[in-house]
Order: C-alpha cells, then structure tokens, then sequence
C-alpha cells in the first residue's frame, strides 16, 4: 500500500521565489526556513514512512504574525500544512511540495494562570508536560498525558483530541480545553470558549478539537487545570492467557470503578519495555494490566483491595502494588517508553483503534491472527480501560514488502476496530495514515457532510488539503 499525494500546483512552485519573497516582508529572517537543507528538518513526522520537502517552513511568534501569513496564503492559493512538534503518528503534519510548514513552535509562553478559576490560558506551541510544569508549585496539573507529553504541543493536542494513560479518569483533550483563540484561512482572529465552563450557542470548540488543521490554526488555548490528588498507586497484574487480561479489564470497568489510568501490555510489550527500562515486569506472563488509582492513603488501600478481589477470579500469575515512589515512577518508565524500547529492536507502525470494552478478548486474539498471516509480529501497548488499542506491527524496512505487508496488517485491524462497534482512531488522528480508510467508517453522506463543514472554513482546501478525507470523491478538491 502506497498513501497517494494530490498532485502539486506547477503554477505554485512557479512562484517560490516571489512566495518566499512575501512571507520574508511577514516575518523576521530567522523565523523563515528557505535552504532545502534547513527545509528537510520539517520533511515528516512521528510517520516517518511518507516525507517531502515543503515549499518553505514559517515560525511566527505572535496571532498577528500567523494572521498575516495566513492571509498571504489565501490571497496567493498557497496551501498551508500546521506543526506543532511533529510528533503526530498519522502523517498529519506531513507537508507537500507546494505548501508552507507553519510551526508554532515559538509560540511557547503561559499567558495566564488563574488557581481561583483552575483555568490556564497558554500559547499553542507550549509542550504538554509544560502545562503541568508551569503550575505544580501550587499542586496543580494539566491530565491529558500522551506518551509524547515531553516533546508534542498543545497545538497538536487540540488537532488530534490526544489523550494519554490518565484519560480514563480525567478524559482526553476535549474534556479539558475551554477555549481557543484560532486563526482562520484569511487571517480572521476569533475567540471561541473562554475561561467559562461552558459557552453558549453552538458547540464551535468541539468541532475544532480534533479537526487536524483543516478549519484554523490554533495560536491560544484555555485549559482546565486540576488539583493534583494526594497520592497515587499503580499495581501490576500478569496472567497466563491474553483473553483473562481482557476479560478483568471489563470486570473492573463493570464493577464500577474508574482507576486514574488501566493499561495494557502483552508479552512481547513486556519483554521489550523491561530490556529497556527494567521496570521489575513479569516475564513469564502473556499479558500484564496496570491499574493505577489515587486519592488518599486510606482510599488507594481500600480501591486496591477491591480491583484485586475483581482480579483473583482470572487467576493472575503476579499480583505486585507498588510499595513506593520509586517502585512507582519504574512502572511507569517501562510502560512510557513503549513506543521507543520498540523502535530499537525494530521499525513499527502503531495503530490507534478504539474498541468496545466488551470487545477485547475477541480483538486481541484476531490481532494476533492478522498479523500472523502476514508473517510478522506484534507488540500490544494500550489504554484498555477506554478500549484505546496501540499494537505496534513490526516490520523490517530492509526486507523489500515488509512495510507494505505491515501497513495492510495496520489496515485489517482498523477495520476489525470498526466491525465491533469501535472506530478508527482514539488520539492519532486520521491524517494520511487512515484517511483511505474513512469509507470504511463512514458511507458517502457522511462524509460529504464533514467536507461541506470544513469548506465553509476554508472552501479553497488549502489548510492541511492532503490529510482526513479521501481524494477521490472530495466535493471541492
């Protein structure tokens, strides 16, 4: 399987120079990338299969700034692909040859915190895990926590609706923005949301988190900011087969208890994660759950002592609670560091379908299957307690097909996601990765009611025109 590109406007590359002659009357010199050696920093991103060097890469430092470059693109018909970090695993900030990069990466302050209100106004190019640095001197933070939390950028939070291992508890991007200040295509500046809780009319922010770029580009963000709780707990727990480790997933959820996080980790997860962080994981387990609660001492040993007598009838193999910080912050690290302890045995996609819960006993074994009848293997990592899969298909790129093989394995097992009741994607987005995949989720109506949605934000398709829907069939292409 090979992802197509839209063919680029010759009459756009044409015009580089006088395009890069414009942009440079926006901007300072050093805000402007224009060598192509310079431009190949920005080539791809956290899907690095698919690059291409992008027309010319911008990193304004101000609203007024992107306003501005905005309203260049779309009185000259140059398309416009948005960065945050560059972490996305879909391809979503993956450019073309006739578009500019826009990064925010410059845009990187807290504007303002108010502890009364639990409220924290920021721009977008702020780091995820910076949010929470900026106010935990008062014990508050921020919950989304993706894997990529140290690198990625509220910008790509909202554009993805990211989640993390606390959203379970806490929910994923949209249940924590409350407002955005937002460019549009024409340099037009809109607040939607604010520091209230909720805002009238229709739900304008909703629609933006998770819209990968195509309505705006977000240059603010009004986030909720928690209290942290006391203390926190994880345990660990290992059985024999995959299908327990499922099946006590849902007995915990079906119990009525919501952990802080319910994460789980198969047996090449765990042999691969504890080579890399040796985290203590039991490496004579199929499957390995880790269940974390919080509150006080006296509510984490009583919600313990339940999730464990809701486990015992699956019979785990190990059954070990951490006994301090350091046990704890071990667990973690193993389980964190997933995605990177898997790229040094070998190269990997990861998927990002969502499942009932019900469903994962079933899906795990097809998974399995599917892979399989590739001939290749798969380690699987995931938020189980919101059904948020990540099986990470390995491959070998050196080995001609094996990528190939893998991406189609990749694509049998979203649309296993979507025959159970699930969907395509949790946190990634869809990107380029899944976008041929759309009709699949979503029949022809659909998905022309998504478009004509989007064009009324930018009828012309130039903000992030390759990525979510298909290229054939595009009302408006």
């Amino acid at each position: 399987m090979t992802i197509a590109f839209p063919r680029p406007d010759e009459r756009v590359l044409a015009r580089r120079k006088e395009i890069v002659e414009g942009l440079g009357r926006l901007v300072a010199s050093e805000a402007l990338i224009v060598s192509e050696d310079e431009r190949r920093a920005f080539e791809t991103d956290g899907l690095t299969s698919y690059r291409q060097i992008p027309l010319a890469v911008v990193l304004p430092s101000t609203t007024e700034e992107v306003s501005a470059i905005l309203r260049f693109c779309h009185a000259n018909g140059v398309k416009v692909v948005p960065r945050g970090a560059g972490t996305s695993l879909c391809g979503g900030a993956i450019p073309q040859a006739d578009a500019i990069v826009l990064g925010v990466a410059k845009m990187n302050r807290v504007l303002d915190v108010s502890f009364e209100g639990r409220t924290a106004r920021v721009q977008s190019g702020i780091t995820n895990l910076g949010i929470s640095q900026a106010v935990a001197h008062e014990g508050f933070f921020y919950a989304p926590d993706p894997s990529s939390q140290l690198a990625c950028t509220i910008a790509g939070n909202i554009a993805m609706n990211s989640g993390g291992a606390h959203c379970l508890k806490y929910g994923v991007t949209t249940n924590n923005l409350l407002g955005v200040t937002m460019v549009l295509l024409d340099g037009t500046v809109v607040e939607i949301g604010g520091e209230h809780l909720d805002a009238p009319g229709y739900d304008l922010l909703g629609l933006v988190c998770g819209s990968e770029g195509q309505l705006g580009v977000v240059t603010e963000a009004v986030v909720r900011i928690l209290r942290a709780a006391e203390g926190a707990r994880p345990a660990l727990f290992g059985f024999e087969r995959a299908e327990d480790a499922g099946a006590c997933v849902a007995a915990i959820i079906g119990a009525g208890i919501i952990p802080v996080a319910l994460e789980y980790m198969d047996k090449p997860a765990i042999q691969i994660c504890e080579a890399f962080a040796h985290a203590g994981y039991p490496l004579d387990v199929e499957a390995m759950l880790i269940v974390e609660v919080e509150g006080s001492d006296a509510e984490i040993d009583d919600m313990l002592r339940r999730i464990v007598a809701i486990a015992e009838p699956f019979k785990p193999k190990t059954m070990k609670v951490s006994q301090s910080e350091a046990e704890s912050a071990a667990i973690w690290k193993g389980r964190k560091s997933a995605f990177g302890a898997t790229g040094r045995v070998a190269d990997y996609i990861c998927m990002d379908g969502t499942i009932p819960t019900g469903q994962l006993p079933y899906v795990l074994n097809r998974i399995d299957e599917i892979v399989k009848s590739y001939g290749l293997g798969v380690a699987n990592v995931f938020h189980a307690g919101d059904g948020n899969l990540h099986p990470l298909v390995m491959f070998n790129t050196n080995v001609p097909g094996e990528m190939e093989k893998a991406e189609k394995a990749g694509e049998d097992i979203l649309k296993l996601c979507v025959e159970v009741g699930g969907c395509l994607t949790g946190e990634h987005g869809v990107g380029i990765e899944k976008r041929d995949l759309m009709t699949h989720q979503f029949n022809a109506a659909d998905l022309e009611q998504q478009m004509r949605v989007r064009g009324v934000f930018d009828p012309q398709w130039l903000l992030n025109p390759a990525k979510v829907f298909p290229l054939e069939g595009r009302f408006a292409a």
